[in-house]
Formats: structure tokens, C-alpha cells, sequence
């Protein structure tokens, strides 16, 4: 009897490269994803997130919420790691977002699936690699649309021979206008009590142009942000492989940018203690890498203070949410360096965000 020939079927998928993408394309994302308590508890134990509409039922239900939320972050991160099999996974950087809009409560218990459209591609240079830009949706179990956003990242080529597309560069808004912001619907601020969070100072006690030194810092080590990643179910190699990473000019695994946002959102509890809900992200930056082993403080600053249509009980504050890292950020007056004419992002900047949270009135 001979042996049969083995025949090596390549089953695994490669994803998508650069010239496999087209203007107009849609992709349809697998593995919905049912968040749990145990997930949002996972989460806290990550970050130390302490934002109290994501906390404590008895406040969620004071103000007409269902129940307490599932925290911004976390659902943004969850339902953006739908995404990276098709979009990113073989990614270089992921560079940044814009016009990203929460636009209905997340409950432990529901369900996210996610889609995305290409609406935007470049080729670099080089010739090696292009950008790719892409508009996706998380919807629930119900078929409602809860986040929507554009993201851009660097994306590897394959066949290296194949030919640059158009170049296409989508025109992004600024920042979502407070007259689009989504507030939920038989929601009231009113009730709100501040002793949930220890803090006196709501929406009317910023001023423009205020910046908040968040006094704490943390350490992130390989072990927190690569079990933080998992539970977002990114599975982007640049942040597992360390054996592939090595072969790079970076030399290791790199931290997911997503969790230095969750973990400098966390750090700015204190200072914005009353901040309750994410409501946009209008554009954010991972300016450097992060690593395992890093330390991370952040700093805010208050950029405008809205009134919203028809609603007296609460108010939007678009803040800067820039990240540091090894230095504290009372230290570094200033986020871009010149060096022969050329400005840049200081090599410990690693994230400038800019976001507009929902915070109660007096």
C-alpha cells in the first residue's frame, strides 16, 4: 500500500492587502460579538475605568437608562476589532479616526456585528504599501446602527507589480457639530446626583481653554494590553507575534493604540469626573508607538462648551485628550517638536484625541 500524496491546502486567510481593495467596496464582518458583565468587569480590571454611567446600575436608572452602559471605549474597541480581519490585519499602523459617532446605548447583553465601505485609497511612494480609508457601523441585534465611524491605515501590498489605484482621499468633517450629536431618547440628566462620583464641578464649570494635568499615571505591561486586546478580539499580528515583530524596525510587539485611548479615557476620570458618555470622536492621532513596559499620563483640554438644542439638563465639552508617555505631563508644554524646519509630534506623544462627552447641567 502506498502512501497517498499529501496535498497542502492553504485554508487560513491572508486577508486583504492593499491592491485587493476598491472605492465602493463593502465588507461584511464575521464574528458578531454579545457583550457580557463579565466583559465590562474585564475591562475595569484593564484600565481602571471608573466613569459611573458604565458603573452603577442605580445611576443608569435614575436618569432613564435601561441599565448601566457598556462602556464607550470598550464598545468602539469591540466593534472595531470586527473590522481588522478584513481591513487590517495586514496593517502596518493604524492611523487615525474621524467622524466617529455613538448613536445609541450599549447594554451588557446586546449583540455588535459590523460592516465597513472603502471610500478612500492612496498608494505611498513607495510603492510597497498604500492607504486605505473605510467607513464602518456597528449595528445591535435590532438592526440599529449604535457607532458609526471613518478610520485610516497603512496597509501592506502583496504583489508589489500590481498597479497604484486613483488615488481617492475622502473629505472627512472636522468634528461631528453639537447639533449632531445623538442623545438617547427618555434620558433625563436632571436626576443626577454627583455625589456618585465625589465631584462638584458639572458642564457649567469648564472654561475654554482650560487644561486638566489627570495627576495618575499607569504602567501598561505586555501582559495587560495583549489581554486587552484579545478581549477586544483584535487579532492584528503587530501586537501578538513577537517572534515576527522582532524582524521589524520596531523590534517588538507593539501595544494596540485602541487600549492607550482606553486607558488615558480612564486616567481622565479624575478631573472630569462627571464626564458621563462619549458622545463623538471628531479626529484622533496615534502620534508614536507604545510598548509593554511604558507608563502613560494625559492631559485634556477644554476646546468648546456646547448647549444643545432643546436641552437644558446637559451639555457637551469637546475636549484634547493628549497621551504621554515616560514623562509626566506637566513637563511638556508642548506636543509638536521642530527639527530642520519640520514640525512633528514629540516622540513621547502617543495619542492626540479629539472627543465630545455628554455632562450633566446645573
Amino acid at each position: 500500500m502506498h502512501n497517498a500524496k499529501k496535498i497542502n491546502v492553504q485554508k487560513n486567510p491572508a486577508g486583504n492587502f492593499f491592491e485587493d481593495f476598491h472605492i465602493g467596496q463593502v465588507l461584511h464582518h464575521a464574528t458578531p460579538r454579545t457583550i457580557t458583565d463579565g466583559d465590562c468587569s474585564l475591562y475595569i480590571a484593564l484600565t481602571g475605568a471608573r466613569q459611573t454611567l458604565h458603573s452603577a446600575k442605580p445611576v443608569a436608572h435614575a436618569m432613564g437608562y435601561e441599565n448601566r452602559t457598556v462602556d464607550d471605549m470598550l464598545a468602539f474597541h469591540m466593534a472595531l476589532g470586527k473590522t481588522v480581519p478584513d481591513i487590517s490585519i495586514n496593517a502596518i499602523a493604524n492611523l487615525g479616526y474621524a467622524d466617529v459617532r455613538f448613536v445609541r446605548p450599549i447594554y451588557p447583553g446586546d449583540t455588535l456585528s459590523a460592516t465597513s465601505a472603502v471610500i478612500g485609497l492612496r498608494q505611498n511612494s513607495s510603492g510597497n504599501s498604500g492607504i486605505v480609508y473605510v467607513r464602518s457601523a456597528a449595528i445591535n441585534q435590532n438592526h440599529k446602527t449604535v457607532i458609526s465611524w471613518v478610520r485610516w491605515v497603512m496597509v501592506r501590498k502583496h504583489n508589489l507589480d500590481a498597479p497604484a489605484p486613483q488615488t481617492v482621499i475622502p473629505e472627512l468633517p472636522a468634528l461631528v457639530k453639537a447639533a449632531d450629536l445623538q442623545l438617547p431618547q427618555d434620558v433625563s440628566y436632571k436626576p443626577y446626583d454627583i455625589s456618585a462620583t465625589g465631584s462638584r464641578y458639572l458642564w457649567d464649570d469648564y472654561s475654554v481653554g482650560e487644561r486638566i494635568n489627570h495627576p495618575s499615571g499607569m504602567t501598561v505591561d505586555d501582559s495587560d494590553h495583549t489581554l486587552a486586546t484579545k478581549l477586544y478580539q483584535n487579532p492584528a499580528r503587530l501586537h501578538f507575534d513577537d517572534l515576527m515583530m522582532k524582524q521589524t524596525s520596531f523590534g517588538r510587539r507593539l501595544m494596540f493604540g485602541g487600549h492607550v485611548m482606553s486607558v488615558c479615557r480612564a486616567l481622565s476620570f479624575e478631573g472630569l469626573e462627571n464626564a458621563l458618555t462619549i458622545a463623538a470622536i471628531n479626529s484622533g492621532t496615534h502620534c508614536n508607538p507604545s510598548f509593554g513596559g511604558d507608563t502613560l499620563y494625559a492631559w485634556s483640554e477644554i476646546l468648546d462648551r456646547w448647549e444643545l438644542p432643546n436641552r437644558e439638563d446637559v451639555g457637551a465639552l469637546r475636549l484634547r485628550l493628549v497621551s504621554v508617555k515616560n514623562q509626566r505631563p506637566e513637563t511638556l508644554e508642548n506636543t509638536h517638536v521642530t527639527k530642520n524646519d519640520q514640525s512633528s509630534y514629540h516622540p513621547n506623544v502617543v495619542l492626540d484625541l479629539d472627543y465630545s462627552v455628554l455632562m450633566p447641567r446645573r
